[in-house]
């Protein structure tokens, strides 16, 4: 059996994308909504494959403290490369799996751009 649970956390943020024709080019913000999805097949003495609380402080440590009310091309690695939302998701990715307990496996990182577009991040099969 695979247990699957998720948080969602936001946070307020200015972009721009370099290189880019659009009007996205120009400092812009957005109110982000990021998804993180875990998995896995063992659930501890309580019943809970991982503390909501456990999950949701990992996301808040690793994304709003990090960029809420931030211009993201300031932070690295989006001073470097463009802080598009797949870059975002793959960088959150990056993050959250450093800090998940063994037995936990993330299976997904959805950033929200808008309440209409977002950009997924996941390892695996294709």
């Amino acid at each position: 059996m695979i247990y699957e649970l998720g948080v969602i956390q936001e946070f307020a943020a200015a972009h721009k994308l370099n290189n880019y024709e659009g009007n996205c080019r120009n400092i812009h913000g957005h109110t982000w909504k990021v998804e993180i999805v875990v998995e896995g097949e063992k659930l501890d003495e309580n019943g809970m494959l991982i503390d909501f609380r456990e999950l949701k402080k990992i996301a808040a440590c690793l994304i709003a403290e990090k960029y809420d009310h931030r211009f993201l091309n300031e932070i690295a690695p989006f001073d470097k490369i463009n802080p598009t939302a797949e870059n975002i998701a793959h960088q959150i990715y990056i993050d959250v799996k450093k800090k998940l307990p063994d037995g936990i496996k993330l299976k997904s990182v959805k950033v929200w751009e808008s309440s209409n577009a977002y950009a997924l991040y996941k390892e695996g099969e294709r």
